[in-house]
């Protein structure tokens, strides 16, 4: 179940790097980036909750031994 988890931070975290180079790159060239960065404060936001629910479970998992 873990690893499941892990593999979703990855997934987004590929997503938040891709989205963070087209930002700087639309930034440095001058043009509108507004929504990319939006679509990168999303992205950081959901592997901020993904990151959260890993620990609850992890947390749970402790518990149970």
């Amino acid at each position: 179940m873990v690893e499941q988890f892990e593999l979703f931070v990855g997934i987004l975290g590929f997503w938040a790097v891709l989205l963070l180079v087209v930002t700087v790159w639309l930034e440095v060239t001058g043009q509108p980036a507004l929504w990319w960065a939006l679509g990168l404060a999303a992205v950081l936001v959901a592997i901020a909750g993904v990151w959260a629910l890993r620990r609850k479970v992890l947390r749970g998992h402790i518990h149970d031994n």
